[in-house]
């Protein structure tokens, strides 16, 4: 598990404004859940999370019954799998998958799909994602070894 750096999660969450009150979130590969947790703080109407690993899961149970957190609601398996045979669409889909995986390709291609209008997908990973329509980075940076970029759907598409 490589939880998103503080100051990454700081510039995120600037990016998409201080609330997130009424929108809907997809945290794919939640691990900590800080990503899921922090949205659900400012004000997101819903707050799904998806992690595959059982102690992971299990603690993330456990951090939302601790918290109270009526609005955040996990699924305990992998986060590719979930997308591939989800219908629901959400406003902001936080995407931090395992750097070493293939899922990004992938998941870029499914994701438009699952998104609202005017929707945003965060992508975290080890190396500049290369995106091709109907993908457009709107905001992008890099922390260490982490770079990450806020993706919408170019109007064209």
């Amino acid at each position: 598990m490589r939880p998103t750096p503080d100051r990454v999660r700081e510039t995120l969450f600037n990016w998409l404004g201080q609330t997130l009150y009424g929108r809907t979130c997809l945290d794919l590969f939640a691990g900590s859940g800080a990503l899921g947790f922090e949205a659900a703080s400012r004000g997101a109407e819903r707050v799904v999370m998806v992690e595959k690993n059982p102690a992971v899961f299990r603690a993330l149970q456990g951090n939302i019954k601790k918290l109270g957190c009526a609005n955040v609601f996990i699924q305990g398996q992998d986060g590719l799998e979930f997308a591939l045979h989800d219908v629901k669409r959400y406003d902001v889909i936080f995407l931090d998958p395992p750097f070493q995986g293939d899922y990004l390709p992938r998941l870029l291609e499914i994701l438009p799909q699952r998104l609202n209008e005017n929707g945003v997908l965060y992508v975290e990973s080890g190396t500049v994602v290369d995106t091709t329509p109907p993908w457009q980075v709107l905001k992008s940076g890099r922390a260490g070894q982490v770079h990450y970029q806020l993706l919408g759907i170019s109007a064209n598409d």
